[in-house]
């Protein structure tokens, strides 16, 4: 098994300016809190607000529901917001969503609060694995099922501080990869049209 880029630097850095720019046009004229879920979406989280010209508040949560590369099924909440979010525009700002388990919770935990809005903006989504459906309405890139690690994403809190974003992939996946990454690449150049 080796270690493979999946989606380099630039790719990345020019999707998140057109994640931006969605988010941009969409909150003309409105504040926005954004929130972070920590630890994997602080990268994402931080290039992304940068790009955002908007009044901007910054938030952070955290919860855990892996061990490892498996969901251990159960939420747990760790940190939670400073300040409420009752009557704000809110984009939670996750790395990925797979199997949808926490964000589930996540969202409806948001809601109670009765915020003006509630968004969801992924880095990376990986629909193979989802288990519970959850409305995602700014997606970097659509990726197969591949365990990733770099860019935020871990494996036992190691490689987060990887620029790039990589999969462990067998020597027969080479193919495959090859196929996913021109994927990535249309998906930059044509956006991602649910």
């Amino acid at each position: 098994m080796g270690k493979e880029v999946l989606i380099d630097e630039e790719t990345i850095s020019k999707r998140i300016i057109q994640l931006a720019d969605q988010i941009n046009n969409d909150y003309k004229g409105e504040k926005l809190t954004l929130v972070c879920i920590l630890k994997g979406s602080l990268y994402f989280y931080a290039d992304l607000s940068r790009k955002i010209n908007l009044d901007t508040e910054l938030e952070f949560i955290r919860v855990s529901s892996y061990e490892g590369e498996n969901s251990t099924g159960k939420i747990d909440f760790k940190l939670d917001l400073d300040e409420e979010v009752t009557n704000k525009n809110v984009i939670v700002v996750e790395d990925i969503v797979d199997t949808g388990n926490t964000l589930d919770s996540l969202l409806k935990h948001l809601k109670k609060q009765k915020p003006k809005s509630l968004k969801l903006c992924t880095l990376l989504d990986k629909k193979d694995r989802r288990e519970t459906e959850v409305p995602i309405d700014y997606v970097g890139f659509k990726i197969p099922n591949h365990f990733v690690i770099g860019y935020g994403l871990d494996l036992d809190q190691k490689y987060r501080n990887i620029p790039e974003i990589y999969c462990f992939i067998e020597d027969e996946e080479r193919e495959q990869l090859n196929e996913d990454r021109e994927r990535i690449v249309l998906q930059l150049k044509y956006g991602n049209r649910r």
